[in-house]
């Protein structure tokens, strides 16, 4: 368990500043990333700006993602922030956390109508930091996607736009159980926009593999072809653009370390080998925003929620790396 640092030293873990006269007292740490508070998790102070959006609506199995935000939140606060790899503290360079989306009801077309537009007001607020998302189910990525490709062309940047899509599935259905924006049709939802870049693919429906043969926009790299050699890390380097979106589907990873997910599917990602792929894509690619999905929490079950909250720190250090 982490050190808990002196409030009158670090700012982190004491009351807030505007209540002055607690300030000394031996409060728990906040209920935001990595318990930052202070100038730390200030939007001012920060480099990167998270987006809980606890979304739920077409899952078609194991349910619970609406959870997920709140439990990676919950376990980030106690991570180490000293990074090894790295040899810095990412969390140093602050991380504002913003109260969770509350999608509407009506549907899930107009919840993703409603997200887009949301993301887009998101997009612009942040002023340049880095966005992360944290789902909540699948579908919420393609209202981020589109919302990104709008706002890089505003900002006069041109070409397509890659998405690398780290998943056990490949979410190409046009539509699933009457609903077009569906957490398994995310990704043929950005075709129109995106190319895509699919790693630990591993379950798929015959109307996919017929849109991946079907169409150059989308390169996939099976999971099993991830344990012969790291061959397969040159080929999904050279598919990506200049510019990257990336969404990462917990279930890409497998069920003996993250478990906690609607469709666990075996044969998937493991941590250093996956860690090793990410740093070398926020090291090549400018990586222009994230999300991490598809969490589903087991009470009394923390490795998890531990393991993907610490993911986001890990992708968090290698963007700080990179910039």
């Amino acid at each position: 368990m982490p050190n808990r640092p002196d409030p009158d030293a670090t700012g982190r873990g004491g009351a807030d500043a505007a209540d002055a006269p607690f300030a000394r007292l031996p409060v728990e740490l906040p209920h935001t990333f990595l318990g930052l508070d202070g100038e730390e998790a200030s939007l001012d102070g920060s480099a990167a700006v998270i987006l809980p959006v606890p979304y739920e609506s077409t899952t078609s199995y194991g349910s619970g993602t609406r959870e997920g935000p709140r439990a990676i939140l919950e376990a980030s606060r106690y991570i180490e922030l000293y990074d090894q790899e790295l040899d810095d503290e990412p969390g140093r360079h602050g991380v504002h956390t913003l109260p969770a989306l509350e999608l509407t009801r009506a549907g899930s077309t107009e919840a993703m109508r409603e997200l887009e537009e949301a993301y887009s007001h998101f997009l612009e607020g942040i002023e340049g930091r880095f966005p992360i998302m944290l789902g909540g189910e699948h579908a919420v990525s393609a209202p981020a996607i589109r919302a990104t490709v709008r706002h890089l062309e505003k900002q006069g940047q041109e070409g397509r736009l890659s998405v690398l899509q780290m998943d056990a599935h490949a979410d190409l259905r046009d539509g699933y159980e009457g609903a077009p924006w569906s957490h398994a049709s995310f990704a043929f939802r950005c075709l129109d926009i995106a190319d895509f870049v699919q790693v630990g693919i591993r379950a798929v429906s015959s109307e996919e593999v017929g849109v991946m043969r079907g169409t150059e926009d989308v390169q996939v790299v099976w999971a099993d072809e991830m344990w012969e050699s790291d061959a397969w890390m040159d080929r999904a380097m050279e598919a990506l653009g200049p510019r990257v979106y990336l969404t990462f589907d917990v279930d890409y990873f497998d069920p003996s370390l993250v478990p906690s997910t609607g469709t666990p599917e075996p044969g998937g990602g493991d941590w250093y080998r996956t860690l090793r792929f990410l740093r070398r894509v926020f090291a090549e690619r400018e990586v222009v925003g994230m999300d991490v999905v598809e969490l589903a929490p087991i009470p009394g079950l923390h490795a998890p929620d531990f393991l993907v909250a610490k993911l986001v720190y890990k992708l968090l250090g290698y963007r700080l790396e990179a910039s």
